[in-house]
């Protein structure tokens, strides 16, 4: 069973809890965070449709600390609520197409100096495992499984893409980006087999016996009286 990824994100979780309890205390409500986050991380798919790599990654790693705190907060005041995770799990879902679109433009010509051409595939390649892994994640909870496993879940996928922009930019035209884009499309992938199987052997019953036939006539003897 690998989890290691949810290991590191809780490690993160206690290392900004003073900065986490700031937003618990001030009473503010979980869905206004969720949708505070969902609009800065649609500003990080308008950046990256104009070129500006260094604000969409600054602006991805920032939506992604509010999808931290949404959680945080609900949990800690008691007010987790089924339309909250409903809610928190849609928007993600639009961000991250956005996002990605965004990243997408820049392969298609509107950024010149950055990539080749046909990476555009490779993009989509990766839009597609990611709200794969998410899908399978949110079906197999729905039958009762946790299936918080893998190596490339939104965790990692925010901070590798938001380091890579905000740090590297476009620099070699975009040579850091162009190598996370082709990581994540292999590793959001194999991340979906992987959870198939995953939820495959949770759902593995054994071969229930095969019922019992009538006797024949023949094996049958009169009861004694």
């Amino acid at each position: 069973m690998f989890k290691l990824p949810s290991d590191f994100r809780e490690q993160g979780t206690r290392l900004f809890t003073p900065v986490l309890d700031l937003f618990v205390r001030s009473g503010v409500s979980p869905n206004a965070v969720t949708t505070f986050g969902f609009l800065v991380t649609m500003s990080a798919g308008l950046a990256f449709f104009y070129g500006n790599l260094q604000i969409g990654g600054a602006l991805v790693l920032l939506g992604g600390f509010f999808d931290v705190v949404d959680g945080y907060v609900a949990r800690q005041t008691e007010r987790v609520t089924r339309f909250g995770s409903f809610y928190d799990s849609t928007l993600d879902r639009i961000s991250e197409v956005m996002v990605f679109l965004g990243v997408f433009s820049l392969y298609n010509g509107n950024e010149p100096n950055i990539g080749e051409p046909w990476m555009v595939y490779v993009v989509a390649l990766a839009l597609a495992g990611s709200l794969m892994v998410s899908y399978t994640r949110a079906r197999a909870e729905g039958m009762g499984i946790d299936c918080r496993v893998g190596l490339m879940q939104r965790a990692e996928r925010v901070l590798l893409l938001g380091i890579a922009t905000l740090f590297f930019g476009s620099w070699r035209e975009g040579l850091v980006l162009t190598w996370v884009m082709l990581l994540m499309a292999v590793l959001t992938n194999l991340t979906l087999i992987y959870r198939i199987h995953w939820v495959y052997q949770h759902t593995r019953a054994p071969a229930a016996p095969a019922p019992r036939g009538p006797a024949r006539r023949a094996d049958r003897t009169p009861a004694k009286r």
